[in-house]
């Protein structure tokens, strides 16, 4: 068969172990998930209240359009309904617009280590990939523009950055902005939007009207708490969105998915009170790290990527076996290091208490 050669070598992407393959494993009996940067907290009651009443058809076809939710969203962040376009999650989005956006003779700049999916997708269309390293753990906008060439199409600014969870100031992103080419699109691709609470991070909503080469990249998986129902969403001006669509799988959105997302979007104080949660956890993490020495990320998210002195994968594998499934930071591009999803209060103490225990063996702690 004729496959192409670009993927030959390519791996599948790797998510978190399940629970239930973490449990059998070990013979546990309760495992918590931190790996995916999930909501502990699971999804507005709102949601479950429509899911207990739901009648829908599944023998016809969703809405293609998602007329309903488009008009949702249009209305909660205050665009024009042809100014989004609906994805199958964010990673749809993304596979989007690299298949139209990338191929052989074209280049595509991205910040290293950040989410796997820019590189992947790039690498299917056989675009060359040029990664800058992050400095102190952020983009490094001023390498990120020497970078682009006459043959740049697309450019990746995850914003919050994943697996870091650092910001790009808004002073340094308009600066940045101003000077990319017109010609080149500037995905932001802002994931963890909902839990940003810098006062140096702008909603840069203002940008896709103010730069008819950017587009916003956002989803009903984190704060949410829709993993499963898969809808992610871009915003960018009309004539971004109608060169895009075409690209777009005609029924990439279910249903159920569409109505689900609707009523999440209905209850913004769940997204508030998650949102306090998180930094009510964010702090024991971060006291921790402090007390025992430890470098970590200043995150404006609800992960924290933070040292621990000793092999990632030891620690990994230490901490899946009393029951805590994490991210190694070999995997991520950051040995030395875990990256770990913020859970409920209780969750992070019992964690944080077994990786003291963990951290001990390991002659890291004194």
């Amino acid at each position: 068969m004729k496959w192409k050669q670009q993927i030959y070598d390519m791996k599948a992407y790797q998510p978190g172990k399940p629970i239930e393959e973490v449990k059998r494993e070990f013979g546990l009996d309760e495992v918590v998930k931190l790996a995916s940067n999930e909501n502990p907290y699971g999804f507005s009651p709102k949601v479950k209240a429509f899911l207990g009443g739901d009648h829908s058809n599944h023998a016809i076809y969703p809405d293609g359009y998602a007329k309903t939710l488009r008009t949702a969203v249009a209305n909660h962040v205050n665009v024009q309904e042809t100014q989004l376009i609906f994805g199958n999650g964010s990673d749809d989005l993304i596979a989007i617009i690299t298949r139209a956006l990338l191929y052989p003779g074209v280049n595509t700049v991205m910040a290293a280590p950040s989410f796997s999916q820019y590189r992947h997708n790039a690498e299917i269309e056989g675009a060359e990939i040029k990664e800058v390293p992050l400095k102190d753990g952020k983009h490094d906008l001023l390498a990120m523009l020497d970078a682009i060439d006459e043959n740049t199409s697309v450019v990746w600014v995850c914003n919050p950055n994943n697996p870091t969870g650092t910001i790009v100031q808004d002073e340094e992103l308009q600066n940045f902005l101003e000077k990319v080419p017109s010609e080149v699109l500037v995905v932001l691709d802002e994931a963890y939007f909902e839990y940003v609470n810098s006062p140096d991070f702008k909603d840069t909503l203002s940008y896709v009207n103010q730069y008819p080469n950017v587009i916003i990249l956002r989803t009903f998986s984190k704060a949410y708490g829709l993993a499963s129902f898969r809808v992610g969403y871009g915003i960018a001006q009309e004539e971004v969105i109608a060169k895009l669509d075409p690209v777009r799988a005609p029924f990439n959105n279910t249903i159920l998915s569409q109505k689900v997302a609707i009523a999440a979007l209905e209850d913004q104080e769940f997204i508030i009170e998650c949102k306090e949660s998180n930094e009510n956890g964010k702090k024991q993490y971060e006291e921790f790290c402090v007390r025992h020495g430890l470098n970590f990320y200043p995150s404006q998210t609800n992960f924290i990527l933070f040292e621990v002195k000793a092999d990632s994968d030891v620690v990994f594998k230490e901490m899946m076996q009393r029951g805590f499934i994490i991210r190694s930071g070999n995997a991520l591009g950051v040995p030395g290091y875990i990256r770990v999803t913020i859970g409920t209060e209780e969750q992070n103490a019992k964690f944080l208490s077994l990786l003291e225990e963990v951290l001990s063996e390991q002659g890291v702690l004194a």
